[in-house]
């Protein structure tokens, strides 16, 4: 990438779908992005074009020179970027609504790595996950049912470490902790069980399988 894409591939690259990274735009926008590495087009049918790591790093960063435009007020509850609970959230909605939205996240996210994995597989994680480690691993134990922890109800964190492609996850030790690391592993990941040295409890550091 040697300069920044322009108004009309930046607004290419917002619009791509936060889970799957999948892009509508004209032919030219995303060839341009394809050579500028931040796009790719899926070899298999229907061709369509993703964002790439790099991509993604674009969509998530504020565009160079603009304005800080500012706070919105939250969006109606139709048109809400969806985001998987990473635990310790205030406020959350549950119900029918928010398990189609987990559920729809997940596939598309399996679909994502069956895309982009070079052997197609669909039981590792793939670039997309290794660059937004927290939010993957929450959707992969919201996705399997584990509650998230709430203001006043106990259930998993994941939180972000030190340590490269790794993140901890916490949950009320025992039968709890242990179903997380089997739903982890389960998604592709590797799970280690450790304990905190001033607090004596039990946590996960969770890493994304490569093969």
């Amino acid at each position: 990438m040697t300069r920044p894409p322009s108004a009309a591939q930046r607004r290419v690259i917002d619009a791509a779908d936060p889970v799957t990274g999948r892009l509508r735009g004209t032919e030219a926008q995303l060839a341009a992005l394809v050579r500028h590495g931040l796009a790719f087009r899926h070899p298999r049918p229907p061709h369509d074009h993703f964002l790439t790591p790099a991509g993604h790093r674009v969509r998530e960063e504020q565009a160079p020179g603009a304005v800080p435009r500012p706070p919105e007020p939250p969006p109606a509850e139709p048109d809400r970027v969806f985001a998987a609970r990473v635990g310790g959230e205030e406020t959350a909605v549950d119900g029918p609504a928010r398990a189609r939205e987990v559920h729809s996240a997940w596939q598309g996210l399996l679909e994502l790595r069956r895309m982009t994995n070079p052997d197609g597989a669909t039981d590792r994680p793939c670039a997309w996950e290794r660059t937004h480690l927290v939010r993957a691993a929450a959707l992969a134990l919201e996705a399997a049912g584990h509650p998230p922890e709430g203001p006043a109800t106990a259930g998993y964190r994941v939180r972000a470490t030190p340590q490269p492609e790794a993140v901890a996850v916490h949950a009320p030790e025992g039968e709890p902790l242990r179903a997380c690391a089997a739903t982890l592993e389960r998604a592709g990941w590797q799970t280690g069980e450790y304990t905190e040295p001033r607090s004596r409890t039990r946590y996960l550091l969770a890493s994304p399988r490569r093969v």
